[in-house]
């Protein structure tokens, strides 16, 4: 096997590390194989003092690089899959899913106190309604006010003073190498995880048998049986950025069991069921559990956000 591949890339730090990551992975995988970088500049990059939720959400982050991919310009992509919409362009599949890091949301705190140490009025920061509304629920005092930026960004924002906590995926901080800034893992009975959250996934385009091949030695059928459980709820609830979903499966032998969550932006209502059944049916299972949640009183919260009541 020989051939040069282009891996297009975002090109923020924790980005460019998953991608060099992958690289060296399929490059010990596939010797004959060389797997140059190319780093791409996404509109979610560009777009930095705005909430996700008012700007198009998930697909900010991936257009650009897919576009890339059906012209020809690069050969194959690496993605956090929580950034991936559920519908993805005629033509690219995600062909591969590594094994996943930890999922759980992450607190840092500029003086080391735990979350519910924090004092009364503590302002959060962060850009997700997600983390925003689960938040709130626990603790209505909190002051959530928006974070954008890279990680490092973000962290420099904390020591500036400018919040007191702020919430990210504890996943990009160890890959980075920057677990020692975590204060607190927040439990998922807590703080629901994105769906998807700690997860990658490598695109490519769907007919390239080489790729799909080679990407084919480097799947983890764990990681990608939890991710299309949390996914498929997603596409049936059509969320996105601007709705507080969560979903978090975990896999126990041939059983997945998975939690749901809809909520309130404001964290007033929160909406959470589980569903177990069979790994192999993933997939039903994650539809199952958001026709519950919308049962539950999902629906109504959905409408209200999306402006149809």
């Amino acid at each position: 096997m020989s051939r040069a591949l282009i891996l297009g890339t975002r090109g923020s730090k924790l980005a460019v590390h998953q991608s060099e990551w992958v690289q060296a992975r399929l490059q010990e995988l596939a010797p004959g194989v060389t797997i140059s970088l190319k780093r791409i500049q996404t509109s979610g990059d560009k777009i930095l003092d705005v909430p996700l939720a008012k700007i198009g959400g998930k697909g900010l982050f991936v257009k650009e690089i897919e576009d890339a991919l059906l012209s020809g310009e690069i050969d194959l992509a690496v993605h956090s899959m929580k950034d991936v919409p559920t519908a993805l362009p005629d033509g690219l599949d995600i062909l591969c899913v590594p094994p996943r890091e930890d999922a759980r949301d992450a607190l840092i705190t500029r003086d080391g106190c735990r979350l519910d140490d924090l004092k009364p009025g503590a302002r959060i920061g962060t850009s997700s309604l997600r983390r925003q509304a689960q938040l709130l629920h626990h603790r209505p005092d909190f002051v959530i006010e928006m974070l954008r930026g890279n990680l490092d960004t973000r962290l420099r924002k904390l020591r500036e003073g400018q919040y007191d906590a702020i919430v990210l995926a504890a996943a990009g901080l160890r890959r980075l190498g920057w677990d020692a800034e975590i204060t607190e893992y927040l439990p998922v009975e807590l703080s629901l995880p994105a769906i998807a959250q700690g997860a990658l996934g490598i695109e490519a385009r769907r007919d390239d048998a080489f790729v799909r091949e080679l990407l084919g030695r480097f799947e983890h059928q764990p990681t990608r049986t939890t991710v299309t459980a949390e996914r498929a709820l997603l596409h049936r609830l059509e969320g996105g950025c601007q709705v507080p979903i969560a979903a978090h499966a975990l896999l126990d032998g041939e059983s997945l069991k998975l939690d749901g969550l809809v909520a309130s932006v404001d964290g007033r209502r929160v909406i959470r069921q589980h569903i177990q059944g069979r790994a192999t049916d993933a997939h039903q299972l994650g539809t199952t559990l958001a026709e519950r949640l919308l049962s539950a009183g999902g629906d109504v919260i959905l409408k209200e956000i999306y402006g149809r009541a």
